[in-house]
């Protein structure tokens, strides 16, 4: 078998294997990407192997925190691991979003290890036209 070999990856993987584990008092970061669609603003999230009951989706203020965690799976005794190289362990991230998005409308949905927020963009901060009085007449103007 042909095996190709990255010094980043082992690298990074050294670096895994001394620091350990995510904890819930120290946990791993977790890959995301972050866009506009539309009105709302959309997260997403890689947690490949996690299950659903195991990730943790909270709104406080303008604070969100998503953890999740990806457990060991069982094996019987008589197993002898020969690589392990997927990490284990608590994943958490942090973003402080907008005073325009509204945390009380968020949508999760998680397929296939990627979990995805879909927050809504207030009224308020919607494009709006104002009015302009100018003496007796009024015009709009597009803001």
């Amino acid at each position: 078998m042909l095996m190709r070999t990255d010094p980043f990856r082992e690298l990074d993987r050294l670096a895994q294997q001394l620091i350990g584990p995510g904890t819930w008092s120290r946990p791993s970061p977790m890959p995301m990407d972050a866009y506009r669609e539309d009105d709302q603003y959309v997260v997403a999230f890689d947690i490949p192997g996690a299950s659903a009951d195991a990730i943790d989706i909270d709104v406080e203020r303008n604070m969100l925190t998503v953890k999740a965690e990806r457990r060991p799976v069982t094996k019987s005794d008589d197993v002898q691991m020969e690589l392990s190289e997927r990490p284990l362990g608590v994943f958490s991230r942090q973003i402080v979003l907008a005073d325009t998005l509204d945390t009380e409308h968020i949508q999760a949905d998680y397929d296939a290890g990627v979990l995805t927020l879909r927050i809504p963009i207030t009224e308020r901060a919607k494009p709006r036209k104002i009015a302009i009085g100018v003496g007796s007449g009024r015009k709009e103007i597009s803001g």
